[in-house]
């Protein structure tokens, strides 16, 4: 299974250096329509649902402290086959000229990110880490 900092790794050789929120948010797209086009998982760490939308917990320890990110070193996209990254490739090409606010609040009007906090019975702007299952991307880009 590919791991997320691949997948992070890939989209930065695509875009260069953008914020950190961007970043967190290309990769919970590739991951959701990895779930609908592939129909498996693209990586392997959970997303969870934090106040500023979708968030892979383990991408972020990667990043944590930098407003931009350019590389991340342990990341090999060499992992990655070609439908994964013809996958990546339409999500960056999507949604890659979005601002990461746009993305975010793009994130907040969905279902899996929304529902995922009220099962939480998390309040709006309250941090935590409800996780935004494989199912729930699944059911709600499908239908798109």
């Amino acid at each position: 299974m590919v791991h997320v900092a691949d997948v992070a790794e890939y989209i930065l050789r695509q875009t260069g250096e953008i914020t950190a929120m961007k970043l967190q948010k290309l990769v919970y797209y590739s991951q959701a329509w990895s779930l609908v086009w592939d129909e498996q998982p693209l990586f392997e760490e959970e997303i969870q649902a934090w106040a500023n939308g979708p968030v892979v917990r383990d991408l972020y320890d990667c990043h944590k402290g930098a407003f931009r990110v350019d590389t991340i070193p342990n990341g090999n996209p060499d992992n990655l086959n070609e439908d994964q990254i013809e996958t990546i490739d339409m999500i960056v090409n999507h949604y890659g000229k979005k601002s990461a606010q746009w993305l975010s609040e793009l994130t907040h009007m969905e279902d899996p990110w929304k529902c995922a906090r009220k099962e939480a019975g998390l309040a709006e702007g309250q941090r935590g880490t409800a996780v935004i299952s494989h199912a729930s991307m699944a059911e709600y880009y499908s239908a798109l």
